[in-house]
Parts: structure tokens; sequence; C-alpha cells
């Protein structure tokens, strides 16, 4: 009657079979690849050996020669070829510019959105500890330290896990095995050099293939994969070029390029000279409007859409309207990559080597203050937008939008908490909801506490700041400091006089005294006469969390009928509004409300509802809970074999948020432990444990 439900790729659905995972899917992460791959068979061929016999595996080389890419691969192969229970994850830490945001970075990429207030890196290699599963760290060479001693603490801890690393340097632990990626070879008419070098050609003109298919000029083609040196960005760069130019243009050009042009800044190895000359020999080529924007783009971290580079690139020659044209330039020269994101449309990144060359030029420009300043004000107005179109119709679109965007809104942050502390706090509290709702409280919480430290204490972005760092330490467990920021908040918002924010501060302190048990507190904080008291609009995001704390409150006290038309109204206001997060939560009380009136098929029905809307926003919090509470009804239905699935797939999902129960609150305790005895009850104690480390063995991922 009750379908069980199975997790994949961040998603929950009621697939009316078991919980477990597929046996046909491959676990984990692994982006897709973005261009064929040539050569490396003896490469990959290692690689799997070391990734069957070794645990932790270092892929070196220049920039450019094609780590991350041969990592892929090899990753992808070994997903396939080497049984590995739960996956294969990749982190990229390109982006990351704050050292203190790796542990957080990696337990995100992994599915581990922690809720409690413990350390990160406890709570990550407490998850791992049984795990079985491929971890790859792509570009770790500027944060060398911080890798080292991470990746030593999770193969402590973990004994089935695979680390395979990406750097220009070596991590430098005891057990790891170190493989020097080399460029390609390009001696032979049949060399990967050549072939890849033919292959970038053809994408960019199919006029090319006479060119390499005539045997006469061969010789051509093989001296500029020579003076490039087989390295494949070099090469994918020159190929891009016979667009515009023929091969023997191109030879001629590439070999004068190379007799004049000297590195005098640095004294680089010949690789890392033949890399930073083929970038700087494209640099040339571009036109002077391409170059403004190489340069300027260099400011974003990660990857981007034609809104941002035209909000925060354009300006003197480069009006915004033309953004977009010379952008697509680029594309076309292999400096700048285009891909088509799921939903999101068009976004753009550029390699690690070729942003380095353009941030070098943005500093001869003068410009880096300027575009910085640009990249984090517009950010920072995004965070207001999505703050207003929050609980609106386009929920589900800003939430992909925001976790997109998430590498940009770090790097806007750093900046503004050193040039502009007050944007900062300002940006820091509309997030609000991409901290709380989105499953980023570890880092939600560093940026507020250091904002709040560095911008002034008083005014409405205080008090939002406050409200924001409030809802981070609730769902941490952190309750004393809750119900502190509460009341301070309560006092900042009524110095305000601003009914919004008193109703906030109101759910805040309502939900802090609740959670150990004094509902009653929390219904005279939240409840009616107390909403009514404040004001306020009735579809603002306070009074509906209020809605949301009273129907918790009376279904902690027993009072169910109240409870469901509390929740039921919060329901049609989200319904109008096109809310789903919200809602979520009100299907979450009428559901309790439905069980404990004894209607256990209708309980069922809400709760389903509610694991819908939550997949949509993976919102790993809602999930669990929701799984607890449809064990809970379909125990008290009767079939004791499901409740038991659905209790070991809702305990793999708690693991994830690293509290279980939300730290022992006292009504989920009692939800969860009531409906394992019916369980054990209705099949007995060993086809109870039986199926219950079936549905343990799901996927969260």
């Amino acid at each position: 009657m009750f379908g069980a439900y199975s997790f994949n790729n961040n998603q929950a659905d009621s697939t009316g079979g078991d919980p477990e995972p597929d046996s046909g899917a491959v676990l984990g992460n692994l982006p897709p690849e973005t261009a064929s791959f040539v050569g490396r068979e003896y490469e990959l061929g290692h690689l799997e050996d070391l990734l069957r016999e070794e645990r932790l595996i270092t892929l070196t080389g220049v920039g450019g020669v094609g780590k991350s890419r041969l990592a892929l691969r090899a990753a992808a192969t070994a997903s396939v070829r080497q049984a590995r229970p739960d996956g294969s994850w990749w982190v990229e830490l390109s982006p990351l510019r704050d050292p203190g945001l790796l542990t957080t970075t990696v337990a995100h990429a992994v599915g581990v959105a922690d809720h409690s207030a413990r350390s990160l890196d406890e709570e990550l290699c407490a998850w791992m500890a049984d795990k079985e599963l491929l971890l790859v760290l792509d570009t770790c060479e500027h944060l060398v330290a911080e890798c080292r001693h991470l990746v030593g603490e999770l193969l402590q801890s973990a004994p089935g896990l695979t680390v395979l690393v990406t750097s220009r340097e070596p991590l430098g632990c005891p057990i790891e095995q170190v493989v020097e990626v080399r460029p390609l070879p390009c001696e032979g008419p049949d060399s990967d050099a050549l072939a890849l070098f033919r292959q970038r050609a053809l994408a960019a003109t199919p006029q090319a293939a006479a060119a390499f298919d005539d045997p006469g000029r061969a010789a051509v083609a093989a001296d500029v994969c020579r003076r490039l040196d087989g390295i494949p960005l070099a090469l994918e760069l020159a190929g891009a070029r016979l667009r515009l130019w023929t091969l023997e243009q191109t030879a001629q050009r590439l070999g004068a390029r190379f007799d004049v042009l000297t590195d005098a800044r640095t004294a680089l190895l010949p690789r890392h000279q033949t890399m930073r000359t083929a970038i700087g020999w494209s640099h040339e080529l571009c036109e002077p409007l391409e170059r403004l924007l190489w340069a300027r783009l260099s400011v974003f971290t990660g990857d981007f859409d034609v809104a941002a580079a035209r909000a925060v690139c354009a300006g003197g020659p480069l009006p915004p309207s033309r953004v977009e044209r010379v952008l697509a330039g680029l594309v076309a020269k292999s400096v700048v990559r285009r891909s088509e994101e799921r939903g999101a449309g068009a976004r753009y990144t550029m390699l690690d080597t070729i942003r380095e060359y353009g941030h070098d030029w943005l500093t001869e420009l003068g410009e880096v203050r300027t575009v910085a300043d640009r990249h984090a004000h517009w950010y920072a107005a995004l965070s207001q937008a999505a703050d207003r179109g929050w609980l609106g119709p386009g929920q589900v679109d800003w939430y992909r939008r925001m976790t997109s965007e998430h590498a940009q809104l770090r790097t806007a942050l750093e900046h503004l908490l050193g040039s502009d502390p007050t944007a900062a706090l300002e940006m820091a509290g509309a997030l609000w909801f991409f901290w709380f709702s989105c499953g980023h409280l570890h880092e939600g919480r560093a940026f507020l506490e250091r904002a709040m430290r560095a911008a002034p204490r008083t005014g409405a972005a205080y008090t939002q700041a406050l409200w924001a760092l409030g809802l981070t330490a609730m769902l941490q467990g952190d309750l004393d400091t809750a119900r502190e920021l509460g009341e301070e908040c309560t006092r900042e918002a009524a110095r305000l006089a601003d009914p919004e924010r008193e109703l906030r501060a109101a759910y805040l302190h309502a939900v802090s005294v609740m959670m150990p048990g004094d509902a009653a507190r929390a219904l005279t904080l939240a409840g009616p006469r107390a909403r009514a008291g404040h004001g306020g609009r009735t579809n603002g995001p306070g009074w509906l969390l209020c809605r949301l704390a009273t129907g918790y409150a009376l279904c902690d006290l027993g009072r169910f009928e109240e409870a469901a038309e509390e929740a039921l109204g919060l329901r049609e206001a989200c319904t109008e509004l096109g809310e789903r997060w919200l809602r979520a939560y009100a299907d979450y009380i009428l559901a309790v409300a439905a069980l404990g009136l004894g209607e256990h098929g209708e309980a069922a029905r809400h709760v389903r509802a509610m694991l819908s809307g939550k997949r949509l926003l993976g919102d790993r919090f809602g999930i669990a809970l929701g799984l607890d509470l449809l064990a809970a009804a379909v125990a008290a239905l009767g079939d004791g074999e499901l409740a038991a699935r659905l209790l070991g797939t809702g305990h793999a999902w708690w693991r994830t948020v690293g509290r279980p129960q939300m730290g022992g609150s006292p009504s989920l305790t009692a939800l969860r432990d009531r409906g394992e005895r019916q369980a054990r009850a209705a099949i007995g104690d060993a086809a109870y444990e039986s199926a219950f480390r079936g549905g343990a063995a799901a996927s969260t991922g």
C-alpha cells in the first residue's frame, strides 16, 4: 500500500519498491566529461592498479597538463570496475580561497549536511568510518597543508576510504603514492599530442581536416606539437586558432612568439614556461576587448553566468551590450569553457592556469579592487533578491541558482568582510535561508559571527544577522545560544518597531525552548495571541514561521485537532504564495496530528507529500524527519517490515546531518521509538534487524 523511499542523486522518490540503492546505479557525483579523452592508456592502467591497492594517490604536474581530466577518467573507470558500495565523490577545490572551509566543502560534496555544533572534522570522520568510497580532491596546490591534515584524519578514521588528489605539488603524506602526469607524446605520425591537436582543430573548423590529412603537411603539425611540449591545454589553445589561420600560419607565428618571449618575472621550469608562453600567445591573438574581458573575468571563482559577467565586467570601452558577444569570442578561442547546467542555462568557467594569467593582467590594469567590488556587490544584491523571493513561486529556482553560485557567494563575502563589513553583515543575514534551509549551517554561522564582529552592532542589518545566527545555532542543537540570541533579537526588533522582525525573533525563541521540551512556553511565544500582538503581514516569513512553531507545540501538547487546523492554515498560505519549503513542514504537522488522532493512513499520505517537497530542495534534515514519521505511520498500519526498512533509511539520513532526532528531542525520540516497538512486535527482532540493515544501506547521495 505504501511504497518505500529510495534516494539517489540528492532526490527522494516514492518508488513502490525497496529503499535499497539500485544495484545498477553508480553512486557519487562525478562530473560529466566536457570533452573527448585522448591517449593516456598506460597512465589509466597504472592508476587502476594503484586505486585498487593504495589508499592515497596524488597526480602532480604543471598547469594545463591534464591532471583533472585524467583523474576524472580514472575515477569513472574505477567506479565501474572496482566495487565501492558508497560510490565515487568529486570535490572541486579550485574556487576555494578560505582554508577554513575545506572540510565544509568536502562534507557538502559527499552529502553530509552536518547540523551539530561539534567539530565538522569529527563529524565527517565519523560519517566516513564505515564507508567504502573513492574521494577525489581536485586542484589542491593552494591548500596543501590543509588537505594533508584532513586527508590524514579521514584515512585514519575510514579504513575503506581511497583518496585521489590532483595538485601541482604532492601533499607530503607518508603513504602517498605520487604519479607525475607528463605531457602527451609528440613523436610519430600517430602521436597522442597530434591526435589531440587535430581533434581540437576540427572542433574549431571542419576545414582543418585537409591540413592534417595531407602527408606533406604532417611535419608542420608535428612541429607545433613539439614546440608546445605536448601540453594538452597548449594544444587546445593552438587548435582553436585554426578557426582563423592556416596550419602554416599558426606554426610560423607560434615559432616567432616562442623565439622572442621570455618571462622576466619568474624563473620557470621549461614546461611551466611553455604553458605560460602558449597562454600569452593566445592572449596576444585576442581582440583588445577580449583581453579586457579575460582579465576582468579572473575575479570569478568557479563558474558564472552571462548576467554576472555583464554586471561585473562591463565598463569603459566594454559596454554591457557587448559582453555576451565578447564572451562568445573567448569561448571560441578555448580561453573560457561553456557548459549547460540543468535548469540554470549556460554557465562559464576558466581553467586555473588561464584565470591566473588573466588576474596578472587585471593587476597590470590596476582594476583588481574595482572589479572585486563589483563582483561582491553583484552577489550581495543577488542574495537580497533571493531573500525577497524565497517564500514564493520561484523558491525551487532560487535554491538551484544559489547552490550554483555557492563559490561566488563565498568569494563575495570574503571580499566584503575586508572592504565593507556592513555590506558583509547585510549579505550574510540575507542568506539566512541558504544557511538554515539548504544545509550550510557551519559555514553560515562562521560568516555571520565574523561579520557581526566586524560591523556596527545596531540597526536592521544587525538584527537580521542576530536572527540568522540564532537559526543556525538552533539547528545545530546549541539551544542556549539560540535562546539568548532570540531574546536579544526580540529587544533589537522592538527598538526598531518592526513587527516582521519581532515575529521572526518570536519563532526563534519559541523553537529554542520547545526542542528541549517546553511546548507550553513555545505556544505562549509564537501562538495566535502572540502573533496578533505583534501585528505584521500574515503572509510574511515571521508570521508563517510562528504558525509552524505553533503547530509543532500543539502536537507536543497532544492538542492534535488544533495543530491540524494551524497546519492547514499554514499550508493554504504557502500554496497561495507558491512556496514549498514551509508547506512541506505543514504537511509534516498534519501527519503528526493525524497519527495522534489514530488516522494512520492519512498520516502516511501527508508525510509522503512532505517528502516529495523536501526532495526538491535537498532538505536532508526534513527527509530524515519525514522517514521516521512515515515509519511510525506504516508500523501503525501493521507493515512491520516496511517500517523497519524506513527506519533504517532514516537512520542513514540522520547520519548525514549528525543529529539523530534533532539530538534527542523528546517528542521525536518518542515517535521513532514507538514505530520501532510496533515494527518489532509485528515481525520479530531478527526480521526487524535484517530489514533495518537493508534500509540503512540505501543511498543518501
